[in-house]
């Protein structure tokens, strides 16, 4: 049986060197320098968190999670990824900024983890990676306090019926919108930080719908307070999109009406 968990952590770890060295999506000595990596829709979206508790779920090396800290949250946070949650240590370490990192997969955090948070944030390419969304549902309500809030802002579901390897040029359909239980294979995608590296690997991914997100919430008791919508996005997820001077992707041809990005915040009950 595949054990697509050490797989996709595989395939994380070797990322975690490309991504640190780029410049445009990650900027780590921009970082350093007080630059902040959340996006417009979060700052915009996610106010108050001085003083707050925050989990950061998926965090990767932490640049998200440390500018959290950074507007005075008490952070922490969690990826499977050995080599990225390193990175985050010693970035947290280099700049002064208070947070506990945990290497785990999500689905083992109840097992070393006893906190309940004001906050749970998730952010950018994560439900995708994720194997059993029900049980990611439910571990979300097991560390909200009571009236805590999740923020999740992600790649629309819908984009992932497209195909967005490096040579394509228009939009053309790859991949189910609909759940299916066997993974979606990917080989040979090149990073989406950089991508004239030369760096190859295999991946597994699950797709899910709206509803799928939606339903996965409100099962696990949570209200969904909002739901919303954006035709640009934080990577170049396909060649024939051109960035703007707020630093943000769209489609270079208008006629490509499709939303890039959502956002939602869901409360504990």
């Amino acid at each position: 049986m595949t054990d697509y968990t050490e797989f996709n952590r595989a395939h994380w770890n070797a990322r975690t060197a490309v991504n640190a060295t780029s410049t445009a999506r990650y900027d780590i000595e921009g970082f350093k320098a007080g630059k902040s990596t959340l996006t417009p829709i979060e700052n915009e979206e996610l106010r108050d968190v001085a003083g707050k508790s925050l989990l950061h779920l998926m965090c990767h090396f932490g640049l998200d999670t440390l500018s959290w800290a950074r507007l005075g949250a008490h952070v922490t946070g969690v990826d499977f990824s050995e080599d990225a949650i390193a990175l985050a240590e010693r970035l947290s370490k280099e700049t002064g900024l208070d947070a506990r990192f945990l290497c785990t997969d999500i689905y083992e955090l109840p097992k070393v983890l006893d906190d309940k948070f004001d906050i749970i944030f998730t952010s950018g390419g994560v439900l995708f990676w994720l194997s059993d969304l029900g049980q990611w549902a439910k571990i979300i309500a097991h560390f909200l306090k009571p009236g805590g809030i999740l923020y999740l802002q992600d790649e629309h579901p819908f984009l992932n019926v497209f195909d967005d390897t490096a040579d394509v040029t228009d939009l053309r359909t790859r991949y189910p919108y609909f759940h299916t239980e066997q993974p979606i294979e990917i080989e040979g995608l090149l990073p989406y930080s950089d991508p004239a590296a030369n760096q190859r690997s295999v991946e597994y991914s699950w797709s899910y719908s709206f509803s799928d997100i939606l339903n996965a919430l409100i099962s696990a008791g949570l209200r969904l307070d909002y739901l919303h919508e954006f035709s640009h996005g934080g990577n170049r997820r396909f060649p024939f999109m051109a960035q703007g001077e707020d630093g943000r992707w769209r489609w270079s041809d208008s006629a490509n009406d499709i939303p890039l990005t959502f956002s939602l915040q869901a409360t504990k009950v």
